[in-house]
């Protein structure tokens, strides 16, 4: 058996990966390995992802249909498994290049649940969603049950759309599908344009940090390490069909909101330097607060995150110094 990750060379995706061949999986990772950040960093996740001999490459771009035929066609017949995480992530470069959004997180969703019907074996895909689809809703924690009809980012409203045909691939085809909504997700190996980067880098160097809503906000830090056994854990579990399509949505987060502020303070203690904060308004397409309601994912897959940002951005810190050589 085959598992086929996409965004391999990503974030979440190179965990993920890391994680299906310590336990002995076959995997085949997809990237196009772009330049929304530093492709260095990229490069350097599948470095060590290539050590591994269960671990194969193919360079492709989701959305490109004859890239991604020729990329599954020697393990066509093993893939029993998918894990689709690449996307064009990020909430404000979705307001400079909105066609990248489309193309990767609509089109790209349409050609993976294509290839997923023409797959023989294959037993379950479990694809990226995001908080953000919760834009508008006010009552929190935010519940998978909950309406969210109202995006406020155009990123947001293509991950709602992966969500909507996620579901119409599960009911007219009866392919399994499963949907993760990840709440800021940070760690080692993080992406660069996340606040834990950008403050570090920023500290480090002496240069200002820019506290949006002037600093009034909260989020649901979810730590990779407890989010990587949930994908796992998902992945093993098809959803059932019963009366409905066999689709299901469950919300990744730390359940436990923290203020931007006392994240800075953590992060200046873990560094050791205090921060030169310059205060903004709110950006157009962000939100004052995320909070996960994770009471569906802890009933179903037994997931139960530990880990706080008091223990978790010590560690980005470490890991970014010595990646860095700082």
């Amino acid at each position: 058996m085959t598992i086929l990750v996409t965004g391999a060379a990503g974030f979440i995706g190179f965990h993920v990966c890391r994680a299906l061949l310590a336990r002995g999986e076959r995997v085949l990772g997809i990237d196009n390995l772009n330049d929304y950040y530093d492709v260095r960093l990229k490069e350097a996740r599948l470095a060590l992802l290539q050590a591994h001999d269960a671990f194969a490459f193919a360079p492709a771009d989701i959305a490109d249909r004859e890239a991604m035929g020729a990329a599954v066609e020697r393990e066509r017949g093993s893939i029993a498994r998918i894990v689709h995480l690449a996307a064009q992530a990020g909430v404000r470069h979705s307001l400079v290049d909105p066609y990248a959004y489309v193309q990767a997180n609509v089109m790209g969703q349409v050609v993976i649940l294509e290839l997923c019907r023409a797959l023989p074996r294959l037993e379950h895909i479990v694809y990226a969603s995001s908080s953000s689809v919760y834009g508008g809703v006010t009552e929190a924690p935010f519940s998978v049950d909950a309406r969210v009809d109202t995006p406020i980012s155009l990123y947001a409203a293509t991950k709602k759309a992966g969500e909507l045909i996620g579901h119409v691939y599960g009911h007219l085809f009866a392919v399994p599908a499963t949907g993760l909504r990840f709440f800021t997700v940070y760690g080692p190996w993080g992406r660069p344009d996340m606040a834990e980067f950008l403050f570090t880098r920023a500290i480090l160097e002496g240069r200002p940090i820019t506290l949006f809503n002037h600093g009034r906000m909260k989020r649901d830090f979810t730590y990779i390490d407890d989010v990587v056994p949930a994908v796992l854990a998902v992945l093993d579990a098809p959803p059932a069909g019963g009366d409905g399509a066999p689709h299901r949505v469950y919300n990744v987060g730390n359940n436990r909101p923290e203020a931007l502020t006392d994240y800075v303070a953590i992060l200046e203690r873990a560094i050791g330097r205090k921060a030169a904060i310059e205060h903004a308004p709110m950006q157009p397409g962000d939100v004052e607060e995320t909070w996960a309601d994770i009471s569906a994912l802890q009933r179903d897959h037994g997931f139960e995150p530990s880990t706080t940002i008091a223990e978790g951005l010590p560690r980005f810190v470490a890991w970014y110094r010595e990646h860095y050589g700082i």
